[in-house]
């Protein structure tokens, strides 16, 4: 994967934060395209609620969704991580790198995986609510660049199936998706799979969990490749 990285040239490691970040050719693209998946996603839910009633239960606050994990390429990360060191303060993003932390400490806690040398034994992770570290007080902190993955996913039925979905041992139903979204949102964010293999990489290799990326778009310490 580190190779994966440097060929591609994504990484941008610890320098520069702030105003004076500068906007990436590859950020101004997959903004673009970000603006292409909102517009075929607004579309879609106005004709569900126009031609079938339906409409989603999804609404501020509710942030079920962002205990799942959550896939995004390397353009993505890069756009993400762009985002975060231009616009968050230092005190958000040092809230960003501690809940980034956490959330490796408890995946590489799991049963049959290896927690590296570098995480602390001694984090006591019995209370930790994982969930997206850009996630803080119901909100995320970079919601203007969320990935295409949560731009499209909707829900139709209860809030509390969505809350039971994170839940191994629950009998509830599970929450009821608008499938159709994604699929009118496909044409657009196929366009960032496009842009990633036209720059020789595969697109599928470059994949990961939203916390390795941002950890390695940051450039953090804990940082590790699955």
């Amino acid at each position: 994967m580190m190779n994966l990285i440097e060929n591609g040239n994504f990484g941008m490691g610890p320098a520069g934060f702030g105003a004076d970040v500068p906007i990436t050719p590859r950020e101004s693209f997959v903004n673009g395209v970000y603006s292409s998946v909102d517009e075929a996603t607004a579309c879609r839910l106005d004709r569900l609620r126009s031609e079938d009633g339906i409409v989603p239960t999804c609404k501020l606050g509710c942030s079920h969704c962002c205990r799942h994990h959550i896939p995004v390429n390397i353009a993505e990360a890069h756009t993400l991580a762009q985002y975060v060191k231009r616009e968050l303060s230092a005190d958000q993003i040092d809230d960003i790198r501690i809940r980034t932390q956490q959330w490796h400490e408890w995946d590489n806690s799991r049963p049959g995986r290896y927690p590296p040398a570098n995480i602390d034994e001694q984090t006591d992770l019995s209370n930790y609510d994982h969930c997206c570290p850009l996630l803080a007080n119901g909100a995320c902190d970079a919601y203007a660049v969320r990935p295409v993955v949560c731009r499209t996913h909707f829900v139709r039925s209860h809030l509390l199936y969505c809350c039971a979905a994170n839940d191994p041992e629950s009998t509830e139903d599970a929450p009821v998706v608008l499938p159709s979204v994604v699929t009118a949102a496909s044409p657009f964010s196929m366009a960032i799979r496009d842009h990633i293999e036209n720059t020789g990489l595969d697109f599928s290799r470059s994949i990961m969990l939203l916390p390795h990326w941002l950890a390695i778009e940051m450039g953090w310490d804990f940082a590790t490749s699955p």
